[in-house]
C-alpha cells in the first residue's frame, strides 16, 4: 500500500515561505480540543477582551456517539489504484443512519473519484499517514450543488468535501486532504470571465437561485472543503493542499472550531479559510500559507449579500502563523455586503505577505464592518501595506452603495519592513472611514508612512514609523 506524502516539517515550511525563525513551534492546547461529550468549548487562555471571552464561552462543539465505522467493512480497496470513494460513502451513510459516530480513514493514499458529502453526526477522522487524494476530473464533481462563488449563490461543481445543513460534523486527525486541483485552479481561472460575469449579472438582477445552474461546460472552480448552512463544525489537526479554489469555506454556518490546521494554498484565489455569513467561530494555532488571503471574512456580494442579509460575526482568531505571496494575512471583504462585526484577532505571526491587515470594500458593495479588535501581531515583511482600509477594491459598476467601516481598535502591531505604505486609509467622498484607533504600532522601515483620504476620527497613540512618532491625522 502506498504511503502518504511526507509532511514538510514546520521549521522547514516557514523557511520556504520567508517566515524563518518566526515559525517556531506553536503552543498546542490540551486534549479538550477533541470532539467532546459537552457542547461548551473550553479555552485555557483569556483573550484580554471580555466580548471575545464571551464568544468562546458559548461556542458549541460537535458531540458524537462512541461508535466507530471502518471503510474496510465496506470494501475499501487495497491500494491507491482503485476508487476508495464508494467504501467511504457507504461508511458515512451507515454512520449517519445509526445516529452518528466516527468514520476512521486508515493510513495510506486513498484515491477518490468524486466528492465526499458529509451528513449530520459524521466525524471523519484521518489517521496519521492517511491521505484523501481527489481525482482532478471536474465531471466527477457533478451534479451541481448549492454553493456561493465569490459571494453569489449558484449551483456549481461540488467541493471535494461538502456538507449542506448538517449538524454536529467534523474532520479531524493528522492526515492530509489533497484536492489535486492545482492545474484546475490555474487553467480555469484563465477561462472563467464569461461565467463569472454572467453569474454576477444573475445576482445583480435577482434571478432566482434555482435558475443559476452552472457546472458542466462552465469554468467556475470548485473548492476543497465547504460547509453550507451547518451547525457545530470541528476542523482539527489535518493538512489541506492543492485546492482548485478556496481551501476551507463556511457559508451561513455557526459554531465553528478550526484548530491546529496546516493549509497550503499556493495559487491565486487559494484563500486558506473564508468564513462567509457565518458566526461564532474560533480559529487557533493554525499555519496558513496562501497565494491569496490566508483568512478572508466575507458575507456575500452586492445584491446577493443584501438579499440574505446575514453578517459574519463573533469570530476569534488567535495564535496563528500566516504567509501570503499575493494578498493579506487577515482580510475582511471584499465580498462583505451582509456586514461583518465583532471580530477579534490576537497573538498572530506573519512572515512575508503583500498586506498584513487588509479591510476592503468598494462603492458597489454596501455593507457595514464594525467593532474589529486586533492586538499582538508581528509582521516580518509587508510588500505593500502593513495596514490598509480601502473603499476602492475592484469596483465594477457605477457605485452608489458605499460600505461603512467604523469602530476599529488595532494595537501592539510590529513590522520589520513595509515596502510600500505602512498605513493606508482610503475612503471616498461622502463615505468616510471613521473611528479607527491605532495604538502602539511600529514599522521599523517603510517607503511611505501614512496615506489618508476621506477619513475622520483617526486616533494614533504611540505609532512609530521609520523611528519617528506619527501624530494622529487631522483629516
Amino acid at each position: 500500500m502506498s504511503t502518504s506524502t511526507p509532511r514538510l516539517p514546520r521549521r522547514a515550511f516557514f523557511a520556504t515561505t520567508g517566515l524563518g525563525l518566526l515559525g517556531a513551534a506553536l503552543p498546542r492546547l490540551d486534549a479538550a480540543s477533541a470532539p467532546g461529550t459537552t457542547h461548551t468549548a473550553r479555552t485555557t487562555t483569556p483573550t484580554a477582551w471580555p466580548e471575545a471571552d464571551a464568544i468562546l464561552a458559548r461556542l458549541q462543539v460537535p458531540v458524537f456517539p462512541a461508535r466507530t465505522f471502518s471503510p474496510a467493512e465496506f470494501g475499501l480497496p487495497k491500494d491507491d489504484r482503485s476508487d476508495a470513494r464508494p467504501a467511504l460513502l457507504a461508511a458515512i451513510r451507515r454512520c449517519n443512519a445509526t445516529g452518528g459516530g466516527r468514520v476512521v480513514v486508515p493510513p495510506g493514499v486513498w484515491r477518490l473519484d468524486g466528492p465526499l458529502h458529509l451528513t449530520s453526526g459524521v466525524h471523519l477522522h484521518l489517521a496519521d499517514g492517511a491521505t484523501l487524494r481527489f481525482t482532478p476530473d471536474p465531471k466527477l464533481y457533478l451534479p451541481p450543488v448549492l454553493t456561493r462563488w465569490e459571494g453569489t449563490e449558484v449551483f456549481n461543481h461540488s467541493p471535494c468535501i461538502y456538507a449542506y445543513q448538517a449538524n454536529d460534523v467534523a474532520i479531524t486527525g493528522r492526515g492530509t486532504i489533497d484536492g489535486g486541483g492545482g492545474e484546475i485552479c490555474t487553467a480555469w481561472r484563465k477561462q472563467q470571465r464569461p461565467d463569472r460575469d454572467r453569474l454576477r449579472e444573475l445576482g445583480a438582477t435577482g434571478t432566482p437561485v434555482f435558475q443559476r445552474v452552472f457546472g458542466d461546460g462552465h469554468w467556475l472552480r470548485y473548492g476543497l472543503v465547504q460547509f453550507f448552512g451547518c451547525t457545530r463544525v470541528l476542523l482539527e489537526d489535518f493538512t489541506a493542499i492543492n485546492s482548485p479554489f478556496w481551501c476551507l469555506h463556511t457559508i451561513a454556518s455557526q459554531h465553528i472550531t478550526v484548530r491546529r490546521l496546516r493549509v497550503e494554498g499556493a495559487h491565486l484565489n487559494n484563500d486558506c479559510f473564508d468564513p462567509e455569513s457565518s458566526s461564532d467561530i474560533l480559529v487557533e494555532d493554525c499555519v496558513f500559507y496562501s497565494g491569496d488571503d490566508c483568512i478572508a471574512i466575507k458575507s456575500g456580494r452586492d445584491q446577493d449579500g443584501w438579499r440574505l442579509g446575514r453578517p459574519s460575526e463573533n469570530i476569534v482568531i488567535r495564535r496563528c502563523d500566516f504567509a501570503s505571496t499575493g494578498a493579506a494575512a487577515v482580510a475582511i471583504g471584499s465580498e462583505m455586503s451582509g456586514g461583518v462585526r465583532h471580530i477579534y484577532v490576537q497573538d498572530c505571526r506573519v512572515g512575508r505577505t503583500r498586506y498584513g491587515l487588509n479591510f476592503k470594500g468598494n462603492l458597489d458593495r454596501g455593507g457595514t464592518v464594525e467593532h474589529v479588535r486586533v492586538r499582538g501581531v508581528s509582521v516580518d515583511t509587508a510588500l505593500e501595506q502593513l495596514i490598509q482600509f480601502s473603499y476602492d477594491y475592484q469596483g465594477l459598476r457605477a457605485g452608489g452603495h458605499p460600505p461603512h467601516f467604523r469602530d476599529f481598535v488595532i494595537e501592539d502591531v510590529t513590522c520589520r519592513e513595509a515596502a510600500g505604505t505602512a498605513l493606508n486609509f482610503f475612503g471616498a467622498p461622502g463615505a468616510t472611514l471613521a473611528d479607527i484607533v491605532l495604538r502602539r504600532i511600529t514599522a521599523l522601515s517603510a517607503k511611505t508612512s501614512v496615506t489618508v483620504r476621506h477619513a475622520q476620527n483617526l486616533t494614533f497613540e504611540d505609532v512609530r514609523i521609520n523611528g519617528a512618532l506619527v501624530p494622529s491625522p487631522t483629516t
